[in-house]
């Protein structure tokens, strides 16, 4: 069964401002509780699903069928988008929504190898049918690339000694499983800080997961083309869960939406100057305490929005 709790769910599909007969893309479909929601408010529009897990789309694509047929499910990397739906004939959509990160059922599941607390093969593939996976990337991966991936994806202050030690125990054997890695983390932080902000492991997983499956160029292309893609009215609405995502967000909004330079003695900015997006979001909605207390992975959560005002 894939079960998956959607972050912010009320916040996000009320943030897209549907219109019945609008164009959507959701680009994460996950267990379809977006999607459910986006569905339900549509009559002669229609709705783009992306995904990559099978059992995901077996999961929503029944959901979806009992709420209606104006939905299409694309098996497919969001980062793929902009081909994907002009094959289909769609060069204007009126709102799309990424929720960012893992969803709950991959995680959960322990033959995934997404998460330190189940032993499991070393895997971390969103899209089961690449070939990278986290195993090649740990047991194949130089020292040096080891540490770039450690310290530009999660930020882990030990990530030479993880490094090392992952070097050093793969010369003896490889490393295949979950918690054989978590042992390598464990020895190789010290001991006075194993316990500080987590999992001990909680970073390194986090590291090897972004690069298994390039999450962060695949998100700064996909949202480049979303927002090519709005039309006027449009919104696009992100939902991060690590500062790295929040931080691409963040900064294409403010690129989009900055005004221009101008001489100090204008007050008004010359027509056609205009930015062609406005922020709807001044900072990011959190979410509810409501929702924390049913969802302790909704804590790192941001959700931040931007409409398209002009062509």
């Amino acid at each position: 069964m894939f079960e998956h709790y959607s972050v912010m769910l009320n916040e996000a599909v009320s943030e897209l401002n549907i219109k019945p007969d609008g164009i959507y893309v959701d680009a994460t479909l996950g267990g379809g509780g977006h999607s459910s929601k986006i569905l339900a408010q549509l009559t002669t529009g229609h709705l783009y699903c992306f995904d990559q897990d099978e059992r995901a789309i077996e999961a929503a694509s029944s959901r979806l069928s009992a709420i209606g047929d104006q939905f299409t499910i694309i098996h497919s990397n969001f980062k793929n988008l902009k081909k994907e739906l002009t094959e289909r004939g769609v060069d204007s959509i009126d709102g799309i929504l990424f929720d960012l990160g893992v969803s709950s059922p991959q995680f959960d599941d322990a033959s995934r190898g997404f998460s330190y607390n189940y032993d499991a093969r070393l895997d971390m593939r969103m899209d089961q049918n690449q070939s990278l996976s986290a195993y090649e990337v740990v047991n194949d991966y130089p020292y040096e690339e080891l540490v770039k991936i450690l310290y530009k994806y999660a930020d882990e202050r030990f990530a030479k000694q993880i490094a090392r030690g992952i070097e050093k125990q793969r010369q003896i054997a490889p490393i295949e499983t979950t918690f054989q890695l978590v042992d390598v983390v464990k020895s190789a932080i010290p001991a006075k800080f194993r316990r500080k902000g987590g999992h001990p492991a909680k970073r390194t997983f986090q590291a090897i997961r972004v690069a298994v499956n390039d999450e962060l160029n695949v998100f700064e292309i996909a949202l480049n083309d979303a927002l090519d893609l709005l039309g006027v009215g449009g919104r696009c609405v992100v939902i991060t869960f690590q500062s790295l995502e929040d931080k691409i967000c963040k900064y294409k909004f403010n690129e989009v939406t900055k005004m221009p330079d101008l001489p100090k003695n204008i007050a008004v900015i010359p027509e056609g100057l205009e930015p062609s997006f406005k922020k709807i979001t001044r900072k990011p909605i959190l979410a509810s305490s409501q929702e924390l207390e049913e969802n302790h992975r909704s804590h790192s959560a941001k959700l931040r929005v931007i409409e398209r005002v002009k062509v």
